[in-house]
């Protein structure tokens, strides 16, 4: 007699932490990576750099899925922690002489520990009062990048060198294919971390923190090191994608980290589902796409006679704002939870469950 298999089964440790336990999630981990290495080679350099865009901004979206998803705290200061990490990177590579890597590392380890140090009235408050704590750490980090002369020597922005390997520098004909390799590697290695860092004991007790901080205070978690442990790990993620952003576009400047992109990544991890890793990267990808798509489809109106063109970041700002409405009301879990649906269905197929 046969039987329909209803779930997953390990029978040792080796199986559970295997990055695919089925034949079918190994078919499409093939088919990612083949589409991954495809892209550099089929795409202008206009929409490689989008892609590189949405590379960092994924990283950045997995930070703050850890802390808001994950460990149930929210943020509204996640662009603050960018800026943190932007600058440093900045500062260290142009009046240090760091090379990159120890700039973005460095930047990583100080966002990190201001991103604990804000996460103190997490221990005291939370909900609105916690969202309003962090709103105030935004602004701070917002006006000290903006007002303290010293950053950026009175100019208002910061130029940084053209990332070098081995003393040549990235020419400009393959600049976006190269930073594409080095950007895809990086946000691999942040996914896997984050992965692995959430099947640890350290992970699972920021979920049980997440579910009811009373009850995991109850079994021995200790609950104000998981939440301050969760803001250090959103932050320094958050610090990595800014360090990123200041070595790839080469400039920085304070108006590219304000509150407006702290709620662009909440509108990622909105859209592409809270609590997912997968998610996270599904909502950088739509959020990522959608203002180029917009300009595009605005473009060919125009060409008929509208003026679409002169709307566009009306429109932009409006289809944000549709989109995160429109998941919140039909389905709050994300694309992660619609994709899944869409395996379900497809592996039970014809049958109706």
């Amino acid at each position: 007699m046969s039987a329909t298999a209803t779930g997953i089964f390990h029978d040792s440790y080796a199986s559970e932490l295997r990055l695919c336990h089925t034949r079918a999630e190994k078919r499409r981990l093939v088919l990612t990576l083949a589409l991954l290495s495809a892209l550099p080679w089929a795409l202008d350099g206009y929409w490689l750099g989008v892609v590189n865009g949405i590379g960092i901004a994924a990283i950045g979206a997995v930070g703050l899925n850890l802390l808001c998803g994950f460990s149930g705290q929210i943020s509204l200061g996640h662009a603050g922690f960018m800026a943190v990490g932007a600058f440093t990177s900045a500062l260290l590579s142009t009046r240090l002489g760091l090379p990159a890597p120890l700039g973005i590392g460095a930047a990583v380890l100080l966002s990190a520990a201001l991103g604990a140090l804000v996460g103190l009235p997490a221990l005291r408050v939370e909900g609105v009062y916690l969202a309003i704590a962090t709103l105030a750490s935004q602004q701070i980090i917002e006006f000290i990048v903006c007002r303290w002369s010293w950053l950026t020597q009175g100019r208002g922005f910061l130029d940084v060198p053209r990332l070098g390997f081995l003393g040549d520098h990235v020419s400009r004909l393959t600049f976006e294919r190269s930073w594409y390799w080095l950007i895809l590697g990086v946000a691999t290695l942040a996914l896997l971390g984050a992965r692995n860092l959430l099947r640890s004991a350290l992970g699972r007790s920021l979920m049980a923190v997440r579910d009811h901080d009373v009850a995991a205070a109850t079994i021995g978690i200790d609950v104000a090191r998981a939440k301050l442990t969760a803001f250090a790990l959103s932050s320094g993620y958050a610090g990595l994608a800014g360090a990123l952003c200041a070595q790839y576009s080469e400039i920085v400047s304070w108006e590219r980290f304000t509150l407006d992109v702290s709620v662009q990544y909440l509108g990622m991890i909105i859209v592409g589902g809270l609590g997912s890793l997968a998610g996270s990267v599904y909502g950088a990808v739509f959020i990522g796409l959608l203002p180029p798509l917009l300009s595009e489809l605005a473009t060919l109106a125009s060409s008929g006679g509208s003026s679409w063109t002169a709307q566009l970041p009306a429109l932009q700002l409006g289809a944000f704002g549709a989109a995160i409405v429109l998941f919140l009301l039909f389905e709050p879990r994300g694309l992660a939870r619609l994709w899944q649906r869409a395996l379900d269905y497809f592996g039970s197929w014809p049958f109706r469950y």
